[in-house]
């Protein structure tokens, strides 16, 4: 197979088939380049950014990491408007010659819908999987440039950056008695829909006949293709590292009009600002202060974008009446600072569930438990990291009357006491606990969100870089924190991962939340092997199919 790059790597050399990749040293060349680049970005040698991106796009091991990242996600089902997918070996592997940029056309995205938890519908552009693999492979380019230069209070479409990371900026810029009192959030009108190609095009530190093609590819909806003369479709992989640098910048300016962190001026205004993807909250010592002096220049950036603020959502509000943000209520009671569940998002769980239990009115207990448990869980490590204690009481409460309403209504003719003896149980030092018997997991128990543990969350350093590497010992730290929160912890998979050293130990790469993950018997349960960790190794989704590929 031909490589159009000059730089040949060894994995190309050798292997003849998808599984015969050596992945190892793919994304060794890759990671080094990814340095190079951001090197390079930070020391403003963008005519060496854009040399060194060149490389990586023509370059075969990023090809295939590409393609591998496009067929091992949630979406790698779903079609384009080709309707091609790459499920097999053989098509993963001719893909790898078809990434070229010479003659490369993107197709028009498949639209679709889906619901809002306002009543609305946002609407997705699908690519084809040929044009998500090329998107995969120049976000390996431009993400090293974009992390290097990202505002440091940006916790959306970032790695190992989430929500919980925001609002514990917030409270950092907030809960103290000397904390300014007063913000500003930010609410953008149709963000993703509105930004300025041509900003983009000119701005974005990318191969802009690349960028200009993905932004005017259109989309088909009803049979009929439509042009798209603004905004990053919602869908694409490379779409939210490309909304992020458009937003990228407002901290900055913001300092320049009202004073570095730790500055006199800052301490005069007070003025911090914390963005999660198009949601920011712009913290000020007065009401005055955020809607003459800030909010014009906020208006000013985002026009420069395309973009508008909305004028019915973008509020002034002081800490002691409080304001919702990802979820959470934030407000403080009697000068203490405390995030909470939001009655909006709280409605949407119950909302949720409530329909899990009209959908399965019929079905046996243990599918039931099954289909809420991971809504339940969830939600309740989402909150967890706020004063949610209390309502984490009242959503257990809410799910009793719903499973007692749904066991009455299986056995109108049966007493209490006999429906209570076939669906509760005491367990774990907890009575009434909701339990059913599943084929092949056994018995199985309802988790109550009240016994989830409240753990303030340790937010990320903000100035840490993935792609530097004084940085990289934190990272893989951080990867292991992230984990020990999330499902994961409470399973053997942790254990497993831990023992690991975080790594697959067919690629020797690490594995993340992005990466997935399959747990492997060594020696296989039809011929006798258990499920005990001795038996066990955890791998990435690719790896595993290649070692069952060779049995």
């Amino acid at each position: 197979m031909s490589n159009s790059s000059n730089e040949a790597p060894a994995s190309s050399h050798f292997a003849s088939s998808w599984h015969e990749i050596d992945w190892e040293t793919s994304h060794l060349k890759v990671r080094e380049l990814q340095v190079r680049i951001a090197k390079a970005a930070k020391e403003k040698q963008w005519r060496k950014v854009k040399q060194l991106q060149r490389m990586l796009v023509h370059s075969f091991s990023a090809k295939a990491i590409a393609i591998k990242r496009v067929t091992e996600n949630r979406g790698r089902k779903t079609a384009g408007i080709d309707g091609e997918t790459w499920d097999s070996p053989k098509s993963k592997w001719s893909a790898v010659s078809r990434l070229r940029q010479k003659g490369y056309k993107p197709k028009a995205l498949r639209r679709v819908y889906i619901p809002k938890s306002n009543g609305e519908r946002r609407p997705l552009g699908i690519p084809t999987m040929l044009d998500r693999a090329m998107q995969a492979l120049y976000l390996l380019a431009l993400e090293p440039v974009t992390e290097t230069w990202a505002d440091r209070n940006s916790y959306g479409f970032r790695p190992l950056r989430s929500a919980a990371d925001a609002i514990e900026q917030l409270f950092v810029n907030l809960s103290r008695k000397s904390s300014a009192q007063w913000v500003l959030e930010g609410d953008i009108k149709a963000c993703f829909d509105n930004i300025s190609h041509d900003w983009l095009i000119q701005n974005v530190p990318l191969d802009r006949r690349i960028v200009k093609k993905w932004l005017k590819a259109g989309y088909v909806e009803s049979g009929q293709i439509h042009k798209t003369e603004a905004g990053t479709p919602q869908g694409g992989i490379i779409s939210p590292l490309l909304a992020n640098w458009a937003l990228d910048g407002l901290e900055s300016v913001l300092e320049s009009h009202f004073g570095k962190k730790n500055t006199k001026a800052s301490y005069k205004t007070k003025v911090n600002y914390v963005r999660y993807a198009d949601d920011f909250i712009i913290t000020g010592i007065s009401k005055e202060l955020l809607e003459e002096r800030v909010k014009p220049v906020v208006e000013a950036f985002m026009a420069e974008r395309g973009l508008t603020l909305s004028k019915q959502k973008t509020l002034v509000t002081h800490i002691d009446v409080g304001f919702d943000f990802l979820g959470q209520n934030i407000r403080k009671y009697s000068g203490k600072f405390l995030n909470k569940p939001s009655r909006k998002n709280l409605k949407a769980v119950l909302a949720k569930i409530k329909e899990i239990f009209v959908r399965f009115k019929t079905a046996p207990a243990w599918l039931l438990i099954a289909k809420l448990n991971p809504i339940i869980r969830g939600w309740a490590n989402y909150h967890r990291g706020g004063a949610a204690k209390e309502t984490f009481k009242y959503l257990d409460y809410r799910i009793w009357k719903m499973l007692w309403q749904w066991c009455k209504r299986r056995h109108s003719n049966r007493q209490k006491r006999w429906v209570v003896k076939k669906y509760f149980k005491t367990f774990d030092k907890r009575n009434w606990v909701f339990f059913g018997q599943s084929p092949d997991k056994g018995e199985m128990h309802l988790l109550y969100a009240a016994d989830t543990k409240i753990v303030r969350h340790r937010k990320i350093v903000a100035e840490a870089n993935p792609y530097d590497p004084k940085d990289e010992l934190y990272f893989e730290q951080r990867l292991e924190y992230v984990l020990r929160q999330s499902e994961m912890g409470m399973r053997k998979a942790f254990t497993l991962w831990k023992r690991q050293q975080r790594r697959c130990p067919s690629c020797n790469q690490l594995i993340t939340p992005e990466t997935g993950w399959n747990t492997h018997h060594v020696v296989e349960r039809h011929k006798g092997g258990s499920d005990k960790l001795d038996n066990l190794v955890l791998l990435h989704p690719n790896c595993h199919r290649a070692i069952h590929l060779k049995d």
